[in-house]
Formats: C-alpha cells, sequence, structure tokens
C-alpha cells in the first residue's frame, strides 16, 4: 500500500445496478465500479446527483432473482466521475 492510499478493505471489481435512495435528492439507479469489506464505489455518469460527505443513503442491489436487502451507506468520497458509500456501522 503507498503511503497516501488509506485503504483498508481490498477493492473488487464489479458492475452492478443498485438502487440509490437519497432524502432529499430522491431514488437513482447507477453502476458500481468496484466494492469492498468497507463499502462500494458508484459511478454517476451524467446524472444530476450531488450528496454532500456524511449524507446517508440506501443501496439495494437491482436484477436478482430476489429482492435484495436495502443496506444503509453514507457518503465518504467524492470524484468527478462518482462517490464512495461505506457500509452503516450501525446497520446491525
Amino acid at each position: 500500500m503507498a503511503d497516501n492510499d488509506r485503504r483498508v478493505h481490498s477493492r473488487t471489481a464489479l458492475s452492478a445496478k443498485v438502487k440509490v435512495v437519497h432524502e432529499r435528492f430522491g431514488e437513482f439507479v447507477f453502476s458500481t465500479r468496484d466494492i469492498s469489506d468497507g463499502g462500494v464505489f458508484i459511478v454517476l455518469n451524467d446524472e444530476p446527483f450531488t450528496p454532500e460527505m456524511g449524507d446517508n443513503v440506501t443501496v439495494q442491489v437491482q436484477g436478482l432473482p430476489i429482492p435484495a436487502p436495502v443496506l444503509d451507506m453514507v457518503v465518504v468520497r467524492k470524484t468527478i466521475d462518482g462517490f464512495g458509500l461505506q457500509f452503516d456501522q450501525n446497520d446491525e
């Protein structure tokens, strides 16, 4: 790990459709870029979705044969092409 790399969990490339629901902005379907034990990176493309750091969202994987669980997550990173979500530590 590089000195400036603060990752705790290894990331695995994963392209999946997920529904993201934000209290103010509403509901969107995005693609993921990668996932780890700590969270997931969501690719924005051209969607008008601008969450703030620390915002809470719910996330649910789409396209499975049965409904996936709805997970509480927190925005922990923003980049020009998307945002990183961390699994909510209080969601047990």
